[in-house]
């Protein structure tokens, strides 16, 4: 007898958005809102609530909210995480949660994930010292530590379909448009 499996994943609600998604494409299309304000020196907070989605304008629940500072190092009140580690955080969480759904999916009990990303930046790009350095991260790292009932293989597999289908891999691997403009 198959114990059963609970990764707190509703995969059939997953597997079901699949199928109406097939029949109604036009659903499928999504745009995600952050708001966020400065408050003082390198310090803001992001608001995070509505979204547009299956048609429609949507409220959440409540109001999440994310603050970004920069460390004392750069003279600043350390206040909160910089932006880029929100970013790593994102890709942490995007591929922690994929390997939940996919285990989930397969059949596969997890017992503990920890994904541990680092990202390399040389500051003197962001600083304008020298053109020839990107502002951003020139490398990242992903490490995960994964217990559970599955072979060596099926938990590479789980992390694979995860990089995948995870949409900030994506983000972070592919050009996305992105147009700045000042009201």
């Amino acid at each position: 007898m198959t114990k059963p499996v609970s990764n707190r994943v509703n995969t059939e609600a997953l597997i079901g958005a699949r199928g109406a998604f097939a029949e109604m494409p036009e659903a499928a299309a999504f745009t995600f809102r952050s708001i966020c304000d400065w408050k003082d020196g390198t310090h803001s907070t992001n608001a995070i609530n509505g979204y547009f989605g299956l048609g429609q304008n949507h409220e959440r629940k409540e109001t999440f909210r994310i603050d970004s500072d920069h460390p004392e190092v750069f003279a600043a009140a350390d206040r909160a995480p910089t932006p880029p580690e929100i970013v790593l955080a994102a890709l942490a969480s995007c591929l922690s949660g994929g390997v939940a759904a996919v285990a989930q999916h397969r059949g596969i009990q997890l017992h503990y994930v920890r994904a541990m990303v680092e990202g390399d930046i040389d500051v003197r790009g962001i600083l304008g010292m020298d053109p020839d350095i990107r502002n951003g991260f020139s490398a990242i790292r992903v490490n995960f530590e994964i217990d559970a009932d599955a072979t060596a293989d099926e938990i590479r597999a789980l992390v694979a379909q995860s990089q995948k289908r995870s949409a900030v891999f994506d983000i972070l691997t592919n050009p996305t448009s992105v147009n700045v403009k000042v009201a």
